[in-house]
């Protein structure tokens, strides 16, 4: 490696980095904790067999599992503004984001959902608790409990996806990357570098995950043997 490249290297590693903590981590959070409402919400009226309700839901998911996630986005962002709907780049992301998302995720806390030993309702009754609170108190932290591992997966996932949102300027690390690189003209170099960036932000995720799996592992049981 030369030393212009090399320090082309080192001059944008800071500025990658700063745009990976400032923009894309927030454009992730926010996109995932969106994602998860969506998800819940979703998920309970499958649960509850809502009729008319739970083919809104059906018809949700089919609409989003079925196109692709670019589509949305230039959906979103550039056709949209043709009904006077005009979103600017950020919040637009984050949406996009969370409802592509968010039909996923309601797949995985729907199974779960449905692992959770239907017992539980009947017992929440014996009780005298409503369905509200038997599905709020007992259902529900059961369910999510056995779905961390893949709602991690996807936290991971949305997180290297959000990428995309450089295809409707939002400047995120990538973007800033590319532009970079309009000034530079080394590709390998800077897209290697915005790959290593994304390399460490999964790594901590991924040890975070970890982590919180060990946690619920021993959580109102004590630890395994």
């Amino acid at each position: 490696m030369d030393e212009r490249v090399w320090g082309i290297m080192v001059d944008a590693f800071p500025k990658l980095l700063r745009y990976g903590v400032e923009v894309t981590v927030p454009l992730t959070v926010l996109s995932f904790v969106l994602a998860l409402v969506i998800a819940i919400a979703v998920a309970l009226i499958q649960y509850a067999h809502v009729r008319i309700l739970r083919q809104i839901c059906r018809f949700y998911i089919w609409i989003v599992r079925g196109t692709p996630l670019l589509v949305q986005l230039y959906i979103v962002f550039y056709g949209l503004p043709s009904v006077g709907i005009v979103l600017s780049a950020f919040p637009a992301a984050v949406l996009v984001f969370g409802f592509n998302e968010g039909a996923y995720m309601a797949e995985t806390i729907r199974g779960t959902l449905e692992s959770v030993n239907p017992g539980q309702l009947e017992a929440g009754y014996c009780v005298g608790l409503t369905y509200p609170k038997i599905m709020w108190h007992v259902v529900l932290p059961q369910a999510l409990r056995t779905a961390f591992p893949a709602l991690s997966n996807s936290l991971i996932s949305m997180l290297k996806g959000t990428s995309m949102a450089a295809t409707i300027t939002v400047m995120e690390m990538f973007r800033q990357a590319q532009v970079i690189n309009g000034r530079v003209y080394e590709s390998l170099a800077l897209y290697s570098e915005v790959a290593l960036i994304y390399l460490i932000f999964c790594t901590i995720l991924t040890w975070l995950q970890h982590v919180g799996e060990r946690r619920l592992a021993t959580y109102g049981g004590g630890k395994r043997a």
